[in-house]
């Protein structure tokens, strides 16, 4: 064994038999680790297990091993022959609909039909638990919304279209609900024959055809999607295979496990602050012990290594610690999720996750405690026996290459195990200029305390200021680290309230009161004759409603096709299958043209394009190119003749493609309209008249659409203030461990001043004046980096007016700094408590 080995050997067992198994000292490090470890890993694990779930239960998710669906048509004799030859298929069709019932009450639901093979994978059952397939004709499988919205029960009838269907059952577990995604009402299963004899399905009707296919013994997935994209290009079919069962439910997962990761990443930076400041003292407490090393022979190296090993022993604790509760914590939250993500509640270990966030951990610890470690290895025996009234000086200068090359590894990681690069890179950086700009404020407020006049106030004021400044202070640590969770929380309710306002204010102001879907072109006068009757006054606004998809775009001579693009442009999301089309003689209200020319009133020329401005950046398009789409099947070719700029938040119609007269009016179609009724007027006889007179049209009320965005921008906040919460612990557990670091110091300074004639009431008041001036500090920190980033995510990323509910953002930092004053004081109250004769013979 080599000398090196040797005196790695002998520190080894010197770090063992001195190591204090109830991690005296070190206490702060492993809480500061369990917190951050066990988040990444809480939340890295249920990300796992989230999209293991949708792999494995791929086939009953999507109701089948490959999904066609098509818009307002159904598949033709070809296209039916090539998807039966590939396995078992079972079809239906989705639309929205209208439901009535006979007490006069009227609700919008989101139909569904199924046939006799329906389902091909999983099962159907009832709240009563019965496994049932496709209800019989002139029944229904309904689910409990629509009792609740209709008042009625099992065995009533309802009117759906022109047929009466009654309620069989109450849907209990739909197989492949997931991959239905956001419906405007609430589920109703038919069977194609009850939706036949309901006359909702005309021609142009806004109905989505699907197809799901349970494939040969044998077949793959992907070839046989390609076979059939290449028999029928212009078919505009949307395709999904059981690997994809929910992209939304994939990219939603990806993208929250994404954010959410982060910000349990920075919530473990900031516990290394925390963890610095824990190393820190700990060493200040074993000066004695490390004097007796020094004197003893041990060299600085010796000193390094043992305390490193007990640093790393210490860590490696809290961080199983971490991940062993991260693992118990998923089952809890997927209980919780469990309305709204396909989990079940069960302990899962993915070994990866587990790995990245102890990896993380580690490196954090290592990168945080490297600067006392490094700096008590240069320090003389004499002095670790004198005064200890501050810690040695450059801690952070003589770590820099190996804090340097942590933080490097770290953000290396992080970057090489991201889903979304640029993204984690942007939060990266952000959290970087961040967590930067608070330690300059830390900086700032400790050199404005040591340098206001201390003349002036009472003695507890003057204290309390001396303390912001005093020799070891913790001020720029502390306003780090709480001022990040502060402000986390101050941007967490200023987007929150900002979108409510937009939701409850805005939109109700600018969006008209109902949508009609599938008004037939041939019954628009009618149409109009009953609102004005039975509302008068309303506004009524009709256009000509169609969906396609995009095949090709760009000059005529190299244009570019969609199905031979390995990835969608960025901003180009209207190229994922089908969008709403329309075509007009005018432009559109509330669209401005941005670049080009708009066709007159009288066009009747070649087909032409209008295309949205922002859409026409992402494909990099030009006036005068082409544009080549699917319209029930069918391919057509127009000229792009302007780009449209667009107010999106207008609530009215607005399609990315309009087209000129001519283009595409020969095609089947129906009408879409909105109706924005005067104020104070009950649209309720007006709506249950024009369910009655148009039973095929579906009317949707906007109420409803906004409470279905407030119930999910409000599981997102959820979610985003439970990881918040955990970079305001570690900020707490930093706060904490400041004031047990700074415990001797106080001790000193209190038995000096109670010997000098101060009593308990000067000394307490001048303890809580220090930390209300330190929350008062953070608060107004925390209050303007909050509006800074809440500011920049609404204004700038949702382009919506910025309206913050002050009273709501005050309350929110109001009650943090509050939190942070009793913590802070309810830690420091032993200090309060020390004898002056036990304590002088002690110093």
């Amino acid at each position: 064994m080599t000398d090196r080995w040797q005196r790695w050997a002998v520190t080894l067992r010197l770090a063992q038999r001195d190591f204090s198994w109830r991690f005296r000292g070190l206490r702060l490090l492993v809480i500061c680790l369990f917190l951050g470890a066990g988040a990444m890993a809480a939340i890295g694990t249920l990300e796992s297990a989230i999209r293991d779930q949708l792999a494995d239960r791929g086939q009953e998710i999507l109701g089948g091993d490959v999904e066609f669906a098509v818009y307002a048509r159904t598949a033709n004799d070809d296209e039916l022959a090539a998807m039966r030859a590939l396995g078992r298929m079972s079809s239906g069709m989705r639309l929205q609909a209208m439901a009535s019932a006979a007490n006069g009450s009227v609700s919008p639901v989101q139909l569904k039909s199924v046939d006799a093979q329906w389902p091909l994978y999983g099962a159907m059952t009832l709240a009563d638990g019965r496994q049932v397939g496709a209800p019989p004709k002139g029944q229904a499988w309904v689910d409990k919304g629509v009792l609740d919205r209709l008042d009625v029960t099992v065995g009533d009838t309802i009117r759906l279209g022109e047929a009466p269907v009654r309620i069989a059952g109450v849907i209990g577990a739909e197989p492949d609900r997931l991959s239905e995604g956001v419906a405007l009402g609430a589920p109703v299963l038919v069977s194609q024959q009850t939706l036949d004899a309901s006359g909702l399905v005309q021609v142009g009707s806004m109905t989505r055809a699907k197809y799901r296919v349970a494939l040969n013994p044998g077949s793959d997935p992907d070839y046989s999607i390609e076979n059939f994209e290449a028999s029928f290009p212009a078919g505009g079919w949307s395709i999904l295979t059981r690997d994809r069962a929910s992209p939304g439910a994939d990219r939603l997962m990806a993208n929250m496990g994404q954010f959410l990761g982060l910000v349990g990443l920075a919530a473990l930076v900031i516990a290394g602050i925390g963890i610095a400041g824990a190393v820190s003292s700990w060493l200040e407490s074993r000066r004695g012990t490390i004097a007796t090393f020094k004197v003893l022979g041990a060299t600085s190296e010796d000193v390094l290594r043992i305390h490193l090993l007990q640093v790393i022993a210490a860590a490696l604790v809290g961080i199983g610690a971490g991940l062993l509760a991260g693992v118990l914590a998923v089952p809890g939250l997927a209980l919780l999720l469990k309305g709204f993500l396909p989990i079940e509640a069960g302990f899962v270990i993915d070994p990866l996750a587990l790995l990245r966030a102890g990896v993380f951990g580690l490196l954090v610890a290592l990168v945080f405690a490297a600067p006392p470690l490094l700096a008590s290895r240069s320090v003389t025996a004499m002095a670790l026996l004198r005064a200890r009234v501050a810690p040695p000086a450059g801690l952070w200068r003589k770590a820099a290459l190996p804090v340097g090359a942590g933080l490097a590894a770290i953000v290396a990681l992080a970057l090489l195990t991201a889903n979304q690069v640029l993204l984690t890179a942007g939060f990266l950086g952000s959290a970087a200029v961040v967590l930067g700009l608070l330690a300059l404020i830390g900086i700032a407020v400790r050199k404005v305390a040591g340098r206001l006049p201390r003349g002036r106030g009472g003695l507890a004021l003057r204290m309390g200021v001396a303390a912001l400044d005093r020799p070891g202070a913790p001020t720029v640590a502390l306003v780090t680290a709480l001022g990040f969770g502060l402000a986390a929380f101050a941007a967490i309710a200023a987007i929150q309230t900002s979108l409510d306002a937009y939701i409850d204010g805005t939109v109700p102001e600018k969006a008209p009161d109902y949508f009609v879907l599938d008004l037939p072109r041939d019954r628009e006068a009618p149409f109009r004759a009953e609102i004005a009757t039975r509302a008068p006054g309303a506004q009524v606004r009709t256009v000509p409603a169609m969906r396609g998809a995009i095949l090709a775009y760009g000059p005529a001579e190299a244009m570019t096709w969609v199905s031979d693009l390995d990835d969608i442009p960025e901003g180009a999301w209207a190229l994922n299958g089908e969008r709403g089309l329309t075509y007009a003689s005018e432009l559109p209200p509330g669209n401005v043209v941005a670049q080009g020319k708009w066709w007159p009133a009288d066009y009747t020329g070649p087909p032409l394009v209008s295309v949205d401005e922002d859409l026409a950046k992402a494909l990099d398009l030009a006036i005068g190119d082409k544009l080549a789409i699917s319209l029930l099947g069918v391919e057509r070719e127009a000229t792009i003749a302007s780009f449209r700029r667009i107010e999106w938040d207008d609530m009215g119609f607005n399609y990315v493609l309009v087209f000129s007269p001519g283009a595409i009016d020969d095609a089947p179609h129906g009408l879409s309209a909105s109706i924005a009724l005067p104020d104070d007027t009950d649209g309720g006889p007006m709506l249950r008249a024009l369910v009655r007179g148009f039973p095929t049209s579906s009317v949707i009320e906007i109420g409803g659409v906004l409470t279905q965005a407030r119930e999910i921008l409000s599981s997102l906040s959820v979610a985003i203030l439970a990881a918040a919460s955990v970079a305001v612990l570690a900020g707490l557990a930093v706060l904490l461990g400041a004031v047990a670091a700074a415990r001797a110091r106080e001790t000193y300074d209190t038995v000096i001043l109670r010997v000098l004639g101060a009593s308990r009431g000067q000394l307490l008041g001048a303890l809580v004046l220090r930390y209300v001036l330190l929350a008062i500090v953070l608060g107004i920190v925390g209050l303007a980096i909050g509006l800074g980033t809440g500011w920049y995510v609404i204004d700038r990323m949702f382009e919506f007016p910025f309206r913050p509910d002050w009273p709501v953002v005050l309350a929110v930092l109001g009650g943090g700094a509050a939190l942070i004053v009793l913590a802070a004081t309810a830690a420091s109250l032993p200090v309060l408590s020390a004898r002056p004769a036990r304590a002088l013979r002690d110093l």
